[in-house]
């Protein structure tokens, strides 16, 4: 079982240029995504959240459950839902305008012990930012490390909810050692300031890099430094790709028996590779079509040959 642990918020997303261009809503959230590309790879996912009572909060959760993912660890409550209004630029990438005040997923509290059989827990993005909730997703970050589970990191950050960016670099470091395998984009980490060597010593025991379209790159303790080129595909726009990769490695991983830092020591560069090329191609497909829709494990099956 592999937990994805944060926020679920509904993206608008606009039909055509303007200010003033209708804006069509869309599930979404860092690991609302993650979770949802998860169950449709096939891995077993329960996703760790609050969600709202509200239409939105019922739609987020029947995603979930038509992608496979256990919401029996979901909590709800009567505050809305959060908003993310998304910018789509020329080139797809996307940038997001948050309406967070009173929302539900702030008001998260962890529970008593992870589910039965868990492998590997997922944290990021909004949830660990906006307070009270960011303390609780913190905490449980913490307690799953010391009881030796894997843990997985994408800040995926979003410098408009940033009111402190010092404090908040303060605090990704102070997440590090309980960090397993840290994922995060070229621009994230420019916005950090910091170098997957720095952080490497600081705690996780593999860092990878994405690149958008020129790929992805991933740094380990031992030295190593592994790339693999972006999938050329027509970009409709960027929502859900990073977290697609984040979803496409644990799924990989996972498969791998890698869920622990002596196997990630253990994958080399043959094993990195496979694994980054498959999370290059995931995210390809999302790439590929409008919103945050990762792809299903079919999806990335390589094509037969026919006979005849």
């Amino acid at each position: 079982m592999i937990v994805v642990a944060g926020e679920a918020l509904i993206d608008l997303v606009p039909q055509g240029t303007g200010a003033l261009a209708a804006l069509k809503p869309a599930l979404g959230g860092g690991p609302y995504n993650t979770a949802v590309a998860l169950g449709r790879l096939g891995s077993p996912t329960a996703f760790c959240s609050r969600v709202s009572d509200d239409a939105f909060g019922g739609a987020l959760l029947d995603r979930l459950r038509e992608s496979g993912v256990d919401v029996s660890w979901v909590r709800r409550g009567p505050e809305p839902t959060t908003l993310a209004v998304a910018t789509v630029g020329a080139d797809g990438s996307a940038a997001y305008s948050f309406y967070v005040e009173g929302t539900a997923d702030r008001l998260f509290t962890a529970p008593d012990a992870l589910p039965p059989g868990t492998r590997a827990v997922s944290f990021g993005t909004c949830s660990l930012v906006l307070e009270p909730g960011a303390t609780a997703y913190e905490a449980l970050m913490r307690r799953a490390a010391g009881q030796g589970v894997f843990t997985a990191l994408d800040p995926n950050i979003r410098p408009g909810l940033m009111s402190d960016p010092d404090a908040y670099r303060a605090r990704f470091t102070s997440w590090l050692p309980s960090v397993s395998l840290l994922k995060l984009s070229a621009e994230d980490a420019d916005w950090l300031g910091g170098t997957p060597r720095e952080w490497l010593a600081a705690g996780p025991a593999a860092v990878v890099v994405t690149r958008g379209g020129d790929g992805l790159t991933v740094f380990t303790r031992d030295g190593g430094e592994h790339s693999v080129p972006g999938e050329r595909v027509d970009v409709v726009d960027t929502i859900g790709a990073g977290d697609t990769v984040n979803a496409a490695l644990l799924h990989g991983l996972a498969a791998r028996d890698g869920l622990s830092e002596a196997a990630l020591a253990g994958l080399g560069a043959a094993g990195w590779a496979e694994l980054l090329r498959f999370a290059a191609r995931a995210a390809a497909v999302t790439c590929s079509r409008a919103g945050a829709e990762p792809p299903y494990a079919a999806e990335l099956e390589p094509a037969r040959p026919r006979k005849g």
